[in-house]
């Protein structure tokens, strides 16, 4: 246990600019995520920008796709937020989907990770100056649960929580067993911010029980 927390303090006075900032943005993201604001969005994408160069060094081939993938909704959610809410609406409600449509939304996500995590684990037979995936189906688990959490942020669901809680679990233990403690720690705040997170929104006056 020792050995673990000098590790991570080794790493926090030994952190590199870009990982600084990837720390600082993405925590402001999720911050700004249970306040409902939209400053959320902004501070997505900074924190995207430069996690690209971060999850590239480890060989993280799904979380760097899924940063590319994450530009593209952070940019889309800022949108909708603004432009999605009714006329009558000060600001986009929170709402809910059936127990239909989370369960078509939750069969998508199985169907993806299966064949994400199929294509990480063979992408270095296809190009082979990649090394091998690390943790392909791990990867792959993150990262399509990711996907799905952040499309039901942009929508401003409830449920968006549920895979955030799940992702941050399973990234903080991949991170823990890559040796990467610091980031394995920085989850382990991202979890109690999702737990955070979903409290705040159930509790709030602009939370819509709808679809």
């Amino acid at each position: 246990m020792n050995e673990i927390v000098q590790e991570i303090l080794s790493y926090a006075l030994s952190i590199d600019l870009y990982e600084f900032f990837g720390l600082v943005f993405g925590l402001l993201a999720v911050w700004y995520l249970i306040k409902e604001s939209i400053l959320t969005w902004p501070a997505g994408i900074l924190y995207v920008i430069v996690s690209f160069v971060v999850f590239w060094k480890i060989q993280l081939y799904g979380d760097l796709l899924l940063h590319l993938i994450f530009l593209v909704l952070n940019i889309y959610g800022w949108y909708f937020w603004v432009f999605g809410k009714k006329k009558n609406e000060k600001e986009l409600p929170i709402t809910t989907y059936s127990l239909m449509q989370n369960a078509y939304i939750l069969l998508l996500s199985i169907m993806g990770i299966l064949g994400f995590g199929y294509f990480l684990a063979h992408i270095h037979f296809v190009w082979s100056h990649i090394p091998p995936a690390a943790l392909p189906y791990w990867d792959s688990t993150t990262s399509i649960l990711s996907v799905t959490g952040i499309w039901l942020m942009t929508k401003k669901k409830l449920e968006n929580w549920y895979y955030w809680f799940i992702v941050d679990v399973l990234a903080c233990g991949i991170y823990f067993y890559k040796g990467i403690y610091f980031y394995s720690f920085l989850y382990g705040i991202y979890i109690a911010m999702a737990v955070s997170g979903y409290l705040a929104w159930k509790k709030s006056p602009n939370l819509l029980l709808r679809s």
